[in-house]
């Protein structure tokens, strides 16, 4: 153990090092005003990176990022991506801290012990979900490890806002999370303990959670399928869209700078770097969405092994620089201090 702890730090310097290193890098070593911040818990795809059939089947040559991503530990490897996921931590009105996380997928436990603990987060206080696929709802399950332990169900349900296409998954997929009460002779069994709250997939329909304003961002994830994104923050406008393929025209007005709505942080998925794929933006159309919406800074999220973290954000750099944008990868852990 003692060779372990030395060898972690080693890479990651003190706890303060860490800290002042990652907001430095997110926010140009800002710290926000109010105390409020974004984690980034995961920016990978569904498969996550590493992929597994690259290290159980290896190609000739091997994929370089896949061993990249096994080469340090997840905490200090930004090639290293798990499902994606994002915490907000703001300042309520109250002068009290609240935690919001935006899907709880696949790896939610996996991300919940790599990155609450660190960053010193008591405890969940609301979630919203995009959609109802594997990596954005199957860790629903998992919540009940952040939730305080009674074997009687007796605790206070947590919030958890979603479409009702997306209720009608849950409560397929889960339906001993959506029962109220038990039937008669039915044993009462410890599970997650949620309160489900419908919002509409419209701009126009924002909902509060816990003093937070929040406004869906209907984008086609595949032209079968809609998902959410969402739109929040006074100070600072925020849009996280992880899931799509084309963003719809009234959400594209909401955020676009021509439209007066130019968001300080863009959130936007990128699934291949060359490819083109059928339910997801790949890099050349993130590329064309960043230049038509023009955040002032934008986050790319959902990237397959086909991104190298520090090559392609050399690129990314210098296309900032031309195009007069900020952007970069995300990666799993980023911190960015920023006014809510």
């Amino acid at each position: 153990m003692p060779g372990m702890v030395k060898f972690y730090s080693h890479f990651l310097g003190s706890p303060k090092d860490q800290d002042s290193s990652m907001e430095a890098m997110a926010n140009g070593g800002a710290v926000a005003r109010d105390g409020s911040e974004l984690i980034v818990l995961g920016s990978g795809s569904s498969t996550g990176v590493p992929s597994p059939v690259c290290l159980l089947r290896p190609s000739d040559p091997p994929c370089a990022v896949c061993h990249k991503a096994i080469a340090l530990p997840p905490q200090i490897n930004k090639n290293y991506r798990s499902n994606p996921s994002l915490l907000i931590k703001f300042l309520h009105g109250d002068g009290e801290l609240r935690f919001i996380q935006i899907d709880a997928g696949k790896h939610f436990k996996e991300q919940v012990l790599r990155w609450y603990l660190p960053n010193k987060v008591p405890r969940l206080d609301a979630i919203l979900l995009t959609h109802e696929h594997a990596d954005a709802m199957l860790g629903l399950d998992e919540i009940r490890g952040v939730q305080p332990y009674d074997s009687l169900n007796r605790i206070k349900p947590l919030s958890c806002f979603l479409s009702q296409e997306t209720m009608d998954s849950v409560a397929e997929k889960f339906p001993y999370l959506v029962q109220k009460g038990v039937k008669e002779g039915q044993e009462i069994r410890r599970v997650t303990q949620l309160n489900y709250k419908i919002v509409q997939t419209s701009c126009d329909a924002p909902f509060d959670v816990e003093g937070l304003e929040f406004t869906p961002l209907p984008v086609m994830h595949g032209e079968d399928y809609l998902c959410l994104g969402f739109l929040f923050g006074r100070k600072s406008r925020v849009a996280y869209i992880s899931d799509v393929s084309r963003i719809l025209p009234e959400t594209e007005q909401l955020i676009s700078q021509e439209s007066g709505g130019q968001v300080d942080l863009l959130f936007l998925d990128t699934l291949y770097k060359k490819d083109k794929h059928n339910t997801h933006f790949c890099f050349p159309q993130s590329l064309e969405a960043v230049k038509r919406i023009r955040p002032k800074r934008a986050l790319f999220v959902g990237m397959t092994h086909e991104f190298d973290h520090e090559l392609d954000n050399e690129f990314l750099a210098n296309w900032s620089k031309t195009e007069g944008i900020d952007v970069r990868l995300a990666y799993d852990g980023l911190r960015i201090p920023i006014d809510l």
